[in-house]
């Protein structure tokens, strides 16, 4: 038997190999990168020295464009050849430095020999290229490691299921090319590396740590099968990391036929982006296309409307409960959301096959050239059985016909004369060489007057009437905010259309609310999606079939009409969407019909499947048994065994004293050496307000706000629905009273806040305590420090 020293000293022998290997390549790669970036320099240099250009005649001028042709693609291909070895080069760096992290022997069914399997994030073959040194993490025999304890144990292979015998599994921790950790595990990935992982401070930016994957995170990252994957998780269960990795592993099993650009990434806020945007490129794939809904939803009516956005909708319904109209809003925002909506406005539009439709006139120069009546004449009187987008393009067509009729009978009007004589020599020459490459005159007939002066009217005219045309084109005669605003202009109409199903009691207030805002040029949140929705059904949705895979995270805040919308969007992609629905914090999360189902209705069943994780590793043990109790059905949440401090609860008799408090513990927390520590308020004005009383006292404090774009170290005052997504080393949770917390529909919100927290979880109170934080909570919890008493007689 081969004693532990034993192990541990051949083991870092072969790591020491492997390390010079390494070497070796990195020196030959660096040399090759110079050669390659030398030889670009040269070409773009010296590129038009080395091209013959002559366009005298067509034999000399295809010469000329066959020289350019080949000189472009020379430089192209040694550019090529530089991305590839630079890259190559990226992943030897990592490598060097912690090389792999497993080990498994496998003996195949059958066989005699055991391979012994190390595995890497990225694969490494040995000097004469024949046999692997290191596999890649994705590797169909990496599954494995991931999936099994020593003991029988198969894969899944493109060329079937292979079984066998895992004889043995070991983990390393290596770094600077030296093992640090060495330990061999069973089931799951062992406690040892997990501890050490999740031990550490928390880093500005996600890490991707395939060392740690679990198995039922495996079961997500290498699912090849599901149209619709649903992740349901936990707070701390590591859905997003498992996600991002899922796209590392398609990017490397389909490569060759997807790549980074055809996988989108729709994040809950652009700070978000920035936390995520590590974890690809650290596993030496390219990052993915990140936005976020709200983003598409800016670019789409940002010029149209004044757009409200989701926080914006979240803060008003956090904040905004004594204004006038906040029950009838509120209503507004859940029935919006909701599928049924979804329907009424299908049947809505339906309708608007045989009446309804608004159009608006085209008018030139003052003038009426086809009036809105006209236009509507025009449109039923076509086939009702063709498609609303098929009827307005054959529209667009006639009208197309009108305006070339009209721009003929304004060659000779007075205006043209006059805008002949002030046109400038720039735009003179523009018409002249325009109408030359048409082949409209001669290259000496430019100086007869009356067709000089015809030519430049033609220019004109043209000129003038493109705008118009485009805007036919663009199908710019329908009156889109029209016909949406008239589905709240009638309350007996969207009675009738609800064919039965309950529209919501206060719907004729929701009704005139909606219209007013549309009125004043105002597009609320909750009307974004369904607007885009009618916009897209009547001019033909612009799908994108480029888009092959789709991530939602934080999917449970997504209504159900957005999940409808994307459906249409990406009608080719597959759909991993990600959540928790305890951690549903939107406006319209009591809707009832939202969340996953709606979004796995939307799907076959049998190519939808959903994932749910219940074991919670951000957080240490007493962390998440306090938020556990937080909220109904906690009890199924797992801790991981990582031992930590008790929450504390600080309670004090009025606001000052609480926020002298929470300097006192920020100050204690940095001298700790914690990185990341955050002050989480529960609105925006709050987090002003706070930030103001603490930033005298707390040296580089920052405010986070809606547009904040970058997630950075430090200690930061939040409001709540930010924090979302995010894990700080400490959280203070700034007012954990009734007076903050009390409403069921914010209970989640409070187990969001909560939930932030890695290591470290103070909570404040000036007051009573928030009703969630129940006295099976507070026996979780230690009290707060002693000097909180203090605090009191100085303030």
């Amino acid at each position: 038997m081969v004693k532990p020293d034993e192990q541990w000293s051949r083991e870092q022998e072969r790591v020491t190999g492997i390390v010079r290997e390494i070497d070796r390549r990195i020196d030959k790669l660096e040399d090759q990168t110079l050669d390659a970036k030398g030889e670009m320099i040269d070409i773009r240099k010296n590129f038009w020295e080395d091209v013959t250009v002559n366009f005298e005649d067509a034999a000399e001028a295809a010469e000329t464009y066959a020289s350019m042709k080949q000189q472009a693609e020379l430089l192209s291909e040694r550019e090529r050849t530089h991305r590839e070895a630079d890259k190559q080069l990226k992943t030897l760096r990592k490598l060097k430095s912690s090389p792999y992290f497993g080990r498994i022997d496998f003996t195949e069914a059958g066989g005699e020999s055991t391979d012994l399997i190390y595995l890497g994030i990225a694969s490494l073959r040995d000097a004469k290229d024949e046999d692997y040194l290191i596999y890649d993490w994705r590797a169909p025999v990496s599954s494995l490691y991931y999936d099994y304890p020593p003991g029988p144990a198969e894969y899944e292979t493109p060329m079937g299921t292979i079984q066998g015998e895992l004889q043995l599994k070991r983990q390393f921790v290596i770094r600077g090319g030296e093992i640090v950790s060495l330990f061999d595990t069973g089931v799951t990935i062992g406690d040892e590396l997990l501890q050490e992982v999740l031990g550490k401070q928390s880093d500005a930016q996600m890490k991707s740590i395939v060392a740690t994957i679990q198995r039922e995170q495996n079961r997500i990252i290498r699912n090849e099968r599901s149209r619709l994957l649903v992740v349901q998780g936990a707070a701390g269960s590591g859905k997003t990391s498992a996600a991002l990795q899922r796209v590392a592993y398609l990017l490397y099993r389909f490569r060759g036929q997807l790549t980074a650009d055809q996988i989108v990434l729709f994040s809950p806020n652009p700070m978000f982006n920035s936390y995520v945007a590590t974890v690809l490129p650290e596993l030496g794939e390219e990052n993915m296309q990140q936005t976020t809904f709200q983003d598409y939803l800016h670019f789409r009516l940002g010029r149209a409307f004044r757009l409200e956005g989701p926080y914006e909708q979240l803060e008003y319904a956090l904040a905004g409960v004594d204004e006038p109209g906040y029950t009838v809003r509120m209503e507004a925002i859940r029935y919006k959301a909701s599928a049924a909506f979804v329907r009424l406005i299908d049947r809505y539009l339906d309708s608007l096959r045989s009446g309804g439709m608004r159009f608006k006139p085209l008018v030139f120069r003052g003038e009426s050239i086809v009036k809105a009546t006209d236009i509507e004449e025009m449109f039923y009187s076509l086939d009702r059985s063709i498609s609303l987008p098929n009827r307005l393009k054959l529209v667009a067509e006639r009208l197309l016909v009108r305006l070339k009729e009209r721009e003929a009978a304004a060659l000779d009007e007075p205006w043209v004369d006059e805008e002949i004589e002030l046109l400038d020599k720039e735009t003179y020459l523009k018409a002249y060489q325009s109408l030359r490459r048409k082949k409209r005159f001669a290259a000496d007939s430019f100086d007869d007057f009356d067709m000089e002066k015809a030519v430049l009217a033609e220019y004109v005219v043209r000129e003038r009437f493109k705008p118009l045309r485009a805007r036919i084109k663009k199908l710019g005669f329908v009156d889109l905010k029209g016909v949406f605003r008239q589905l709240f202009g009638n309350g007996a109409a969207s009675s009738l259309l609800a064919e039965g199903e309950a529209l919501p009691g206060e719907w004729d207030a929701i009704a005139d609310q909606t219209a007013a805002r549309l009125d004043q040029g105002e597009m609320a949140y909750e009307d974004a999606t369904p607007f885009l929705y009618v916009v897209e059904r009547i001019r033909g949705f612009q799908t994108n079939t480029g888009v092959r895979h789709v991530l939602i995270d934080e999917a449970q805040d997504y209504t159900a009409f957005q999940f409808a919308f994307l459906r249409r969007m990406f009608p080719r992609a597959k759909v991993t969407a990600l959540g928790d629905l305890n951690q549903s914090i939107n406006a319209h999360a009591t809707g009832g019909d939202g969340g996953f189902d709606a979004l796995e209705s939307l799907y076959d069943t049998e190519e939808t499947e959903r994932i749910v994780l219940t074991r919670s590793y951000r957080s240490t043990r007493p962390i998440v048994e306090f938020t556990s109790t937080l909220i109904p059905g906690g009890e199924a949440i797992e801790p991981f065994n990582r031992d930590g401090l008790k929450p504390t609860l600080t309670e004090t008799s009025h606001e000052a004293a609480a926020q002298a408090a929470i300097a006192d513990r920020i100050e204690a927390l940095q001298a700790a050496g914690h990185r990341t520590i955050a002050v989480i308020c529960k609105t925006a004005a709050r987090s002003e307000r706070v930030f103001e009383a603490l930033r005298g006292r707390i040296a580089g404090l920052s405010l986070i706000r809606q547009e904040t774009n970058e997630f950075e170290e430090g200690t930061v005052v939040i409001p709540s629905y930010l924090s979302k997504g995010v894990e700080f080393d400490a959280v203070l949770v700034e007012d954990a009273s009734d007076a903050a917390y009390a409403l069921e529909s914010e209970r989640r919100l409070f187990y969001t806040v909560c939930t932030r927290a890695m290591h470290e979880l103070h909570l404040f109170a000036a007051g009573v305590w928030s009703p969630f934080i129940s006295r099976q909570a507070r026996a979780l919890c230690e009290p707060g420090p002693a000097t909180a008493t203090n605090i009191e007689a100085q303030v």
